[in-house]
């Protein structure tokens, strides 16, 4: 059958004004003058970074599309090619904050004058610099924004995604959820916490927090409430509305909790090596949150028990119909045996890195883990190839976040970094160390109000806040640990932050205002947990 002409009318009037807006706010950014102290090239790269992240919460197109128009912007106009003076100064060792430039012609020799403080001494250097075709600055261009597709943290994620297909094909993603339901969930308090045990063994396997909260954890909470009696049009308070806000909140938690428990959050990750030199990797991320994460899983249940009260506290018929389910899933198959096995053994590679050193010298990479474990279950035939090759959330993750990546060092690459963490630090007045760190937690925190999306959060404030943490002599774990949990716990605040609080808030059980009331409730809960046993569990291990 052949297309129908296109006569237009398919167009969104929306999506074009939301497209629109997003190209001329970019484009105004891009033609005005850079700042004082910022090189044109590292404002143009701005420019398109907000563009893509101001499309990200008007959503005219996929996040995919988006961040590939921004790398195309910016490899086709050559903006993060190296100068040529940029490639003398690497050929000859010398640094740019020593380097004062007296004169510079395109035609002529470029006298600069290169200022060496531990010998009081200066050398007068001349070289003919001559400026890059635009053919040199385009490859340059189109090189560093495909760079980030080669990260090991984008490819960390992209194997995860895999494995959470299988977990979720082989059913022993909903086998696990199930059981905890039927082993603590004989009172509503108790399915909360069934919940905050499913999540907890969900987490470090399912990287897509919304795949996790919205695709598995949600429709067992739905038929749950449904089987207490409680819809979203008749008695949501029966049960209905609590173990929605159990679902939501306990997601952003165990999101938190671990490296491969949210997409996004390998760029918290990267952002700490690139800007201050720390390692944060998966051991080093579950080192942190194990205590104040396990404290919040406790906690969160009951305190929400206490806002939101259930009208139903027996919970037996929930769990009967849970029980009954299981039995009817049988026996564990030999995929989910498989399945487990893997799971199991990739859990301690990724936990034994010291022990790994001790043995072999050297622990094994996170990324080698987890394509390993790919591996093992296409071999397997746990995961058909099939399934890796159609896993389109898999590969559209990979776009973005190699993307994103990209940018991310395009900016630090261009200096903007620096430049606006020296801006942010000049308005902060005397604060340093710990103190510094609080306050720019708690800032970074209720940012979360301006946004639609944890990854977009993500993007616009970690690079910045570690910039400003490093010039204001604030501890820098307690900083990455701070920024890489708060990233995803920030996700209480409102109804629109991230994938799986949409889908909770959509099923209709809590009003707006009662979402927000209750939001900012947990939101202080968070702050006191993280930021009392937190710190003090981080003193402990030595952060500060």
């Amino acid at each position: 059958m052949e297309n129908a002409p296109d006569t237009g009318s398919s167009v969104d009037p929306l999506f074009a004004l939301r497209l629109s807006v997003c190209l001329i706010v970019g484009a105004v950014m891009w033609f005005m003058p850079a700042p004082e102290g910022l090189n044109p090239a590292a404002w143009r790269t701005f420019a398109v970074f907000v563009a893509t992240i101001l499309s990200f919460l008007l959503r005219p197109l996929p996040m995919g599309a988006s961040v590939l128009l921004g790398m195309l912007v910016l490899a086709g106009t050559g903006t993060i090619a190296t100068t040529a003076q940029d490639d003398w100064m690497i050929k000859l060792g010398l640094h740019e904050d020593n380097l004062v430039q007296v004169s510079r012609s395109p035609s002529q020799p470029a006298t600069l004058v290169e200022y060496h403080p531990n010998y009081d001494t200066k050398i007068l250097i001349r070289e003919t610099l001559v400026d890059k075709t635009y053919k040199q600055r385009a490859q340059e261009s189109l090189e560093a924004v495909l760079s980030g597709f080669g990260h090991t943290t984008v490819w960390l994620v992209v194997a995860a995604f895999f494995i959470s297909g299988a977990m979720i094909q082989s059913g022993l993603g909903r086998r696990i959820a199930l059981m905890m339901v039927a082993k603590l969930g004989n009172t509503t308090l108790g399915l909360g916490y069934a919940l905050a045990a499913a999540e907890l063994v969900l987490a470090p396997f399912v990287p897509s927090n919304t795949a996790r909260g919205g695709g598995l954890m949600m429709p067992i909470v739905d038929s749950m409430s449904k089987v207490l009696g409680s819809t979203p049009n008749e008695s949501p308070r029966r049960a209905g509305e609590y173990l929605v806000l159990c679902g939501a909140h306990l997601n952003l938690i165990t999101a938190a909790m671990f490296l491969t428990g949210m997409a996004a959050n390998p760029l918290v990750s990267k952002a700490a090596s690139d800007i201050l030199q720390v390692e944060f990797g998966w051991g080093m991320w579950l080192k942190g949150s194990i205590v104040p994460g396990l404290i919040s899983l406790g906690v969160v249940p009951w305190v929400l028990y206490r806002l939101a009260p259930p009208q139903l506290s027996d919970s037996h018929a929930a769990q009967e119909a849970v029980a009954n389910e299981l039995n009817e899933m049988g026996k564990w198959s030999r995929h989910q045996i498989i399945m487990g096995s893997v799971l199991m053994v990739m859990l301690f590679l990724w936990a034994t890195g010291p022990i790994q050193e001790l043995l072999l010298g050297g622990k094994l990479h996170a990324t080698w883990v987890a394509m390993s474990g790919v591996l093992t279950l296409v071999v397997a035939g746990v995961l058909p190839y099939e399934k890796v090759t159609g896993n389109s959330s898999a590969w559209d993750t990979l776009l973005w976040l190699g993307g994103l990546v990209a940018m991310a060092d395009a900016l630090k690459a261009t200096h903007f970094v620096d430049w606006f963490a020296e801006q942010v630090q000049a308005n902060l007045g005397g604060i340093t160390g710990i103190m510094a760190a609080v306050l720019l937690a708690v800032i970074y925190f209720y940012s979360m109000y301006g946004f639609s999306m944890l990854t977009g959060h993500i993007l616009a404030f970690t690079g910045v806040f570690f910039a400003v943490a490093g010039d204001m002599s604030v501890p820098p774990l307690v900083m990455i640990a701070l920024v890489a949990y708060f990233s995803n716990l920030c996700g209480c605040t409102t109804n629109y932050s991230t994938g799986p609080v949409v889908i909770y808030f959509g099923q209709g059980y809590v009003p707006i205002r009662r979402w927000f009331w209750i939001g900012f409730v947990m939101s202080l809960l968070h702050l006191l947990v993280w930021l009392g046993p937190g710190l003090l569990w981080w003193k402990l291990l030595g952060w500060w």
